[in-house]
Parts: structure tokens; C-alpha cells; sequence
């Protein structure tokens, strides 16, 4: 392909702006994950824009908000490990009978 004498050096000058900018890095980590994946998924580029992210920082904002969810996780399962204890402990207590009513 015939370069014209102005475009290569902006061609460059571009190109070393994406390296600077670790551009050109994470978009080879990605294409090289792919590449390397066992199998290839249906829509590669969904594939590439679920993964782009995970290949470099991630933003303050998104590691928060995974914080959140996992202790909300941890939160939701001890919660739903004390409804089930305190629910045994209310049988013992108030008999359900066969239709799901309490014994009065």
C-alpha cells in the first residue's frame, strides 16, 4: 500500500500516541486471550469488549462497586443462614400443620 508523504508521519505520530496510552498493549492481551481461549466463543466481538476492561485497571468506581456486591453476597448468605436457623427454632415452638398453617 503506497504511503503518501504527510499520512506516514501522522500514521506514527497516531500510532505512538495508542502505545503511549497502553492502547495497543491491551488490545493485544486481549487478541492474544482469544487467540490462546479453548474454544472459540460464538461472538468474538463480545468476547473483546467484555475482556478490554479486565486487561487493564480497572477504574476506582468498578473495583468499589465489586466490593459492594461481594460483601452484599456474604451479607445475603449469612442472612439467609439466620432465617433458616430462626425458622427451626420457631418450629419448635409454633407446629405447622400439614396446610402450611400455624397450630393455634
Amino acid at each position: 500500500m503506497a504511503y503518501y508523504r504527510g499520512q506516514e508521519p501522522k500514521r506514527e505520530q497516531f500510532r505512538r500516541y495508542l502505545e503511549k496510552a497502553g492502547v495497543v498493549d491491551s488490545l493485544t492481551s486481549v487478541l492474544v486471550a482469544l487467540y490462546e481461549h479453548p474454544e472459540r466463543p460464538s461472538n468474538a466481538l463480545e468476547y473483546v469488549k467484555q475482556h478490554l476492561g479486565a486487561s487493564g485497571q480497572m477504574c476506582p468506581d468498578t473495583e468499589a462497586l465489586q466490593q459492594e456486591v461481594s460483601d452484599l453476597r456474604q451479607k445475603c448468605a449469612r442472612l439467609a443462614q439466620e432465617n433458616k436457623d430462626l425458622k427451626t427454632k420457631l418450629q419448635h415452638y409454633e407446629p405447622v400443620s400439614e396446610n402450611g398453617a400455624t397450630a393455634d
